[in-house]
């Protein structure tokens, strides 16, 4: 049988207070289910969002086969 490996600690992406990273944190990555929301609020009102390049309208109509 193999030892429990010691729980990994992590910081609280929206308060950076410490979290134990385990099956028992509920809420891993983030410490509460308040800065879970907190959190997910921000990517509803984009203050948080992936960076893209804009495509082009034409470039997407175009059929590479065509040409």
């Amino acid at each position: 049988m193999m030892a429990d490996a010691p729980a990994r600690i992590v910081a609280c992406p929206t308060c950076r207070k410490p979290v134990h990273w385990s099956e028992t944190s509920r809420f891993r990555p983030f410490c509460s289910d308040r800065c879970r929301l907190i959190d997910l609020g921000a990517w509803a009102n984009e203050s948080h969002r992936i960076p893209a390049e804009d495509i082009d309208d034409e470039s997407e109509t175009e059929d590479p086969e065509r040409d």
